[in-house]
């Protein structure tokens, strides 16, 4: 069965068909895939049922993975996955959701903030991959923007402004933004921003894109206020409607999309319930703009 690509979005996001994950890809398959995300962005499987080693296998027959460490506040006894996942869950290591006031929790409502995969890493991610295990029993969608929708509707003006544009990047601007503020020294060393380009051209298809995400906090030579309401202005347009697809999960779906090209945000769901996601994330190439010293 071949594989066929179907637009589910307003402008972008495909979903698949014609395809088994917990087979080997060959490479033509493969192609196929990182051609489909170069049009769309976003790709969605259905019914992929999953082992975690599965899950990964497929995302390493892609490319190099990112492992996820130090990315939250989770302490390296606390971990619920190996490293080569992202744990997205709101579940400690004995499978129970976390109390409503845990700063882990607390910490990963941050995510409900639109953003770009490790934005906050000097080498950004490519690609995220994530597998819903068990879901709420409503709400925890997840909400993706076409970044280079968004940036095709800018006014010629405004392209200027943004074309050579550094922002800073960092998850200590995200958080604040919720009002959590309980880092450690440790973490706030973690957590120093880092550099980032504003306009990303993608290397398959030319086209620009928008580099946003609730972690850039600065701009480069801008005062913090006018940086702050620049930043807040174009999320503002990025977020629009006719640039947004929003995923309703079932379980056993893989979303993959391209953070180069796309910012996402997932929804609020009841704290009581188990929401159990894993995510793989491929490697960036490099990073975007060389990072001060």
């Amino acid at each position: 069965m071949a594989i066929t690509i179907r637009q589910v979005g307003p402008c972008f996001a495909g979903e698949v068909d014609g395809i088994d994950l917990r087979k080997p890809l060959t490479s033509s398959e493969a192609a196929q895939i990182h051609a489909g995300m170069d049009t769309y962005a976003v790709l969605v499987f259905r019914d992929q049922k999953l082992s975690d080693e599965e899950h990964l296998a497929f995302t390493r027959s892609l490319g190099d993975i990112e492992h996820a460490i130090g990315t939250s506040l989770r302490a390296a006894s606390e971990y619920r996955l190996p490293t080569t996942f992202a744990d997205v869950s709101n579940l400690d290591k004995s499978e129970t959701p976390f109390a409503r006031d845990d700063r882990r929790r607390l910490f990963g409502i941050g995510n409900r903030l639109w953003h770009s995969d490790s934005s906050f890493k000097s080498t950004p991610a490519k690609y995220s991959l994530l597998r819903a295990v068990s879901i709420p029993s409503k709400g925890g969608n997840t909400q993706f923007a076409d970044m280079r929708a968004a940036y095709d509707a800018l006014d010629d003006e405004t392209k200027a402004e943004v074309e050579g544009m550094v922002c800073e990047h960092s998850q200590l601007y995200s958080r604040q933004l919720i009002g959590f503020t309980d880092f450690t020294d440790e973490e706030r060393e973690r957590f120093r921003p880092v550099l980032q380009c504003m306009v990303r051209t993608h290397p398959a298809s030319g086209r620009k894109s928008l580099y946003l995400s609730s972690h850039a906090g600065g701009i480069v030579g801008w005062p913090m206020p006018e940086a702050r309401a620049f930043l807040r202005d174009l999320i503002e347009h990025a977020t629009q409607r006719e640039f947004v697809y929003t995923h309703k999960w079932r379980v056993n779906d893989l979303v993959m999309w391209d953070n180069r090209q796309t910012m996402h945000r997932a929804r609020p769901f009841p704290a009581n319930e188990p929401r159990d996601m894993r995510r793989t994330t491929l490697a960036g190439d490099g990073p975007t703009v060389a990072q001060a010293a």
